[in-house]
């Protein structure tokens, strides 16, 4: 049976885990669901006491340290989120990593950097997705991966980020190909967000407010309101949503 989150009244019959919930957009994606009475499991692997104080701001949550790069760990989130609610209905990987290299500044994105980047992105999203898919089938559930419009448009904080988003954007399609019917899979693509990452970036921020259409950067609360509409969304898959007050109309 799927469970759907509802519109209205409160639902206490679905389950989500955010990865790298501790602040940012993954905290408003957790406060978002929360808001609905989904049981959410919220997640980082270093910022334990702000993780443990997101969890303990909303009304049926936990927090699970845990590194996703790390395939045990990806097995220990969704155990965890069986044990304490018996199923999982929806998995957000947000969880994420960047470096801000120029990117003509070809030297600087060494191999070391992609590997890094890559290995949370990409590859420790696809190992949290494996590890939640049994269950996400059990419960005709959905998976909505945080991405990039630096993943559609020759942008973003250097190139081995861009290309990691890139990468994470068409896993989305691939994977919303193979998991149907039983699994819904789709991405969304934030733009510039106020979030700690990008809380020194002045002159990249004032850019984005002048030539966006909406001008104005987002919030985490913007994306969290499209995460929380395409897991309501029964009928949507393979697609990847960009979040970015109309930026990519002006790159």
């Amino acid at each position: 049976m799927v469970r759907q989150l509802g519109t209205g009244a409160a639902v206490t019959d679905h389950v989500v885990i955010v990865t790298g919930s501790s602040s940012g957009i993954g905290a408003a994606v957790a406060r978002s669901f929360a808001a609905t009475g989904a049981g959410v499991l919220v997640n980082s692997s270093r910022s334990v006491a702000e993780g443990e104080a997101v969890a303990a701001s909303l009304p049926d949550a936990c927090y699970v340290q845990g590194d996703i790069t790390d395939p045990e760990a990806a097995h220990r989130l969704v155990a965890a989120a069986l044990e304490r609610w018996g199923r999982l209905d929806t998995l957000i990987n947000n969880a994420g990593a960047t470096a801000v290299i120029p990117h003509h500044d070809l030297e600087a994105a060494s191999v070391d950097v992609w590997r890094r980047i890559f290995e949370v992105n990409v590859f420790g999203t696809w190992s949290m997705t494996l590890a939640a898919m049994p269950a996400l089938q059990a419960a005709g559930g959905s998976v909505v991966n945080v991405a990039s419009i630096a993943g559609l448009r020759p942008t973003g904080s250097s190139i081995p980020y861009a290309a990691s988003k890139a990468a994470l954007n068409h896993m989305t399609v691939l994977l919303a190909k193979v998991v149907g019917p039983g699994v819904r899979v789709n991405a969304v693509a934030p733009g510039l967000i106020d979030t700690p990452w990008t809380a020194d970036w002045g002159a990249i921020r004032q850019g984005v407010e002048q030539i966006a259409p909406l001008k104005r950067i987002g919030q985490p609360e913007d994306v969290a309101e499209v995460v929380l509409a395409l897991a309501r969304a029964s009928y949507v898959t393979g697609q990847i949503v960009a979040i970015d007050g109309g930026l990519t109309l002006a790159l």
